[in-house]
């Protein structure tokens, strides 16, 4: 029994990787035009990259400090897919609407603590 396929999954090979770097630019620049938040945490990305980068410490922590930050805005991009796949169902308030949005939220504050606690371990670990 064959399943059933979506219009959306039938490109092949560079026509399928050109479609998905065109949506990718789509995701991003949406973000980007609708997101308070994800613009906010660019600007700090931007910043942090570069303190990163001219820290005294190894390439490996340079690529996590980096890296976490990035991991930032992976999750305030998936809270914002949340938020708009439950605005898209009804605008309508409702409780598991609040909750669908609430655990987003807690989603980007928790990768915010861990960003915070892991520039904190290596800036002790490299000055005190």
């Amino acid at each position: 029994m064959e399943h059933p396929i979506s219009e959306f999954k039938t490109k092949r090979g560079i026509a399928r990787l050109l479609a998905a770097c065109r949506n990718t630019a789509d995701g991003l620049a949406w973000a980007w035009r609708s997101e308070a938040a994800f613009r906010q945490e660019v600007v700090v990305i931007a910043i942090a990259a570069v303190v990163a980068l001219l820290l005294p410490v190894s390439g490996f922590q340079k690529l996590v400090l980096v890296g976490v930050m990035i991991l930032v805005l992976v999750v305030e991009i998936i809270n914002s897919a949340i938020e708009a796949i439950v605005d898209r169902i009804s605008l309508e308030r409702h409780p598991l609407s609040k909750v669908a949005k609430d655990m987003g939220s807690a989603a980007v504050a928790l990768t915010l603590l861990l960003a915070l606690a892991t520039w904190a371990v290596v800036l002790y670990n490299r000055y005190l």
